[in-house]
C-alpha cells in the first residue's frame, strides 16, 4: 500500500499516534514555506498549528491526485498566503522589463547554493541575501533547494505555473548572486 495512503488512512481511522506521526513527517515542510513567507517566528508557529488543524479537519477531502506532501504543503501555503494578504504585504516584486525566456531555459544550473555555503561568512552572507527576497521567492527558492521539490511539486503547492516559477527561481537566483558579489567583492 502507498505509505500516503496508509497513513492517511489511519489518521481518518484515529489509530493511535497517526496523527502525531503525520505532523512529525511534515512539519519541517510547513514550517520551511511558512517561515519563509512570514518571516515572524510567532505567526509562523501560530500558521503552523492552523495548517495542521486544518488538515485534520479536512483530511477526508484528499483525493490522492498528488503526494500528500504537495498537498499538506498547498494548506501551508494558502494559509500563509491569506495572513500576508490580510497584513498587506507583497507577495512578490513586479516582473522585470526583460525578456527572461532564454534566460529561464538552464534555470537548474544558474546557481550553486551549496558552492555558495562554502564556508560560514559565504553561508552568513547567503541567509541575509535569501532573507531580503520577497515572500514568494524565498518561498520557492526553499521549496526547490532545501525541499528539494521539483517545479510540478512547487506547481501543486503555490498553484502557480511552471514558468513563473523558473521565473522566480531565476530571479531569486540573479538577486543572490549580486548581493554575494556586492558583499564580497567578488564574482559569485
Amino acid at each position: 500500500m502507498n505509505p500516503d495512503r496508509a497513513l492517511v488512512e489511519a489518521v481518518l481511522a484515529r489509530e493511535r499516534g497517526a496523527f502525531e506521526r503525520l505532523v512529525r513527517e511534515y512539519q519541517g515542510l510547513c514550517w520551511h514555506i511558512i517561515q519563509r513567507m512570514v518571516r515572524h517566528p510567532e505567526d509562523a508557529r501560530e500558521l503552523c498549528q492552523e495548517t495542521f488543524l486544518r488538515v485534520h479537519q479536512s483530511l477526508h477531502q484528499y483525493r490522492y491526485e498528488s503526494a500528500l506532501k504537495s498537498w499538506i504543503g498547498r494548506v501551508a501555503y494558502s494559509i500563509a498566503l491569506r495572513h500576508l494578504e490580510k497584513q498587506r504585504i507583497p507577495l512578490a516584486e513586479p516582473a522585470a522589463d526583460e525578456d527572461e525566456t532564454s534566460l529561464l531555459e538552464g534555470v537548474g544550473d544558474e546557481f550553486d547554493l551549496e558552492a555558495a555555503c562554502a564556508d560560514a561568512e559565504e553561508a552568513n552572507h547567503l541567509h541575509a541575501a535569501i532573507e531580503s527576497l520577497p515572500p514568494l521567492q524565498r518561498t520557492v527558492l526553499t521549496l526547490y533547494h532545501l525541499e528539494e521539490a521539483s517545479i510540478a511539486d512547487i506547481a501543486q503547492i503555490t498553484g502557480l505555473a511552471d514558468g513563473t516559477i523558473k521565473s522566480h527561481l531565476f530571479r531569486s537566483r540573479l538577486r543572490l548572486r549580486q548581493a554575494l558579489e556586492d558583499r564580497l567583492g567578488v564574482a559569485a
